[in-house]
């Protein structure tokens, strides 16, 4: 199986999800966690250091389990921040032109029906 290359979006979420992986951590030592979840220490550490990006959902699933955390929070969290940091670097993009638009009467009946727009009599 090839995997794609990340994104920088998927590398951020990565990160995000290992700083909140780590804040509930706590005190708590990666040993601990990792045996109470049944991960290995070393792919708890990868993943709160955001070596390992897209974990497998089982292996998030055991840990946030295992930190009582629940799923609904870790996404929420790490979507939050994603997205935040996601619209600061997103660039300013201009309106469509008027060459760029699509004339209506181009569109076939089905195009029509799904954007709401009725044949001219």
């Amino acid at each position: 199986m090839v995997r794609m290359p990340l994104t920088p979006l998927d590398a951020e979420r990565g990160r995000c999800l290992g700083a909140v992986l780590r804040r509930a951590r706590g005190a708590r030592s990666i040993l601990d966690v990792a045996l109470d979840a049944g991960v290995s220490p070393e792919t708890l550490r990868k993943i709160e250091t955001g070596r390992v990006a897209t974990p497998a959902f089982s292996t998030i699933a055991v840990i946030a389990d295992s930190l009582g955390l629940s799923l609904d929070e870790v996404w929420s969290e790490v979507a939050s921040v994603a997205a935040a940091r996601e619209a600061v670097a997103a660039p300013v993009v201009a309106a469509p032109t008027a060459s760029a638009r699509v004339r209506r009467d181009t569109l076939s009946g089905e195009h029509r029906r799904v954007a709401g727009i009725r044949r001219r009599a």
